[in-house]
């Protein structure tokens, strides 16, 4: 008997499956793997919509940022998170978003590294949250 055998024994058969890409299609992730290889970051990557939202997002009250320069500021302080870790599939890290005239403020967030549609390593940030 196989694992995939053994798996179907105890769970049943798949009713409904979910994909990485049809929620990128769907707009609950977006994918911004280009800019992270740019970051060096070589999975392929992906942040939520409510990530987007609270931390890429420019709101009106917030003068002198771009969207570019708020995703680089997300990458860039997870690659430094990732070559501070000790390993794992999970890290927490912080950014500073300035959504309004004053300073900016810490945001938590977390990545998680997992398997892909097709079982590949995959990173997605989300907020604490999130799953």
């Amino acid at each position: 008997m196989t694992k995939h055998e053994t798996q179907d024994n105890i769970f049943g058969e798949v009713i409904h499956q979910y994909t990485r890409a049809q929620a990128i299609e769907d707009g609950v992730l977006i994918d911004v793997s280009e800019k992270a290889r740019e970051a060096g970051i070589i999975f392929p990557t992906a942040v939520t919509a409510a990530v987007w939202a609270e931390c890429v997002t420019v709101p009106k009250t917030a003068e002198c940022q771009d969207e570019i320069g708020r995703l680089w500021d997300i990458l860039t302080v997870l690659r430094f998170s990732i070559r501070q870790s000790r390993g794992g599939r999970e890290i927490a890290f912080t950014v500073a978003v300035q959504n309004n005239s004053r300073k900016p403020q810490p945001v938590q967030l977390k990545a998680v590294c997992g398997p892909g549609d097709s079982a590949e390593p995959v990173i997605t940030i989300m907020l604490p949250h999130e799953d």
